[in-house]
């Protein structure tokens, strides 16, 4: 597994309900910002990736909701790829308030080409998301 990515952001009153607690689906979004940010950093560029013919999609969430999070907290986002396979992506993400983890995800992610079907990444991208490998 990587070394976790971290990326911040603060939580707007556009993110809340009308409790002022951050709506459930919102959290998928900050991690969606996460992933992003961590493939930008090593350096992958995925409009490039695009216009080649592929690009990454979500295949399956597994989320847990373990603390709400509230109007104007500064959260982080943190990424890590559990796995990479020849078309799959498999990423840990959490979301901290300070010391306290109060969401976390596993993502499964494929490539896929225009026409939607599945196709592998290519060789370069998964040794850039297998920076511990050999």
């Amino acid at each position: 597994m990587t070394p976790p990515h971290s990326f911040q952001l603060r939580v707007y009153y556009e993110d809340t309900d009308l409790a002022g607690i951050v709506y459930y689906a919102n959290y998928l979004k900050f991690i969606e910002r996460g992933r992003s940010e961590f493939i930008r950093e090593l350096g992958i560029d995925q409009l490039a990736l695009r216009a080649a013919g592929m690009f990454f999609a979500v295949r399956r969430v597994e989320a847990d909701y373990l603390q709400a999070a509230k109007f104007d907290d500064v959260l982080e986002v943190r990424t890590s790829v559990r796995e990479v396979s020849g078309v799959r992506i498999e990423m840990d993400q959490s979301i901290r308030r300070q010391d306290v983890t109060i969401f976390q995800a596993r993502v499964t992610l494929v490539c896929l080409d225009l026409q939607g079907k599945a196709g592998r990444i290519p060789a370069d991208i998964r040794s850039r998301l297998n920076v511990n490998a050999p």
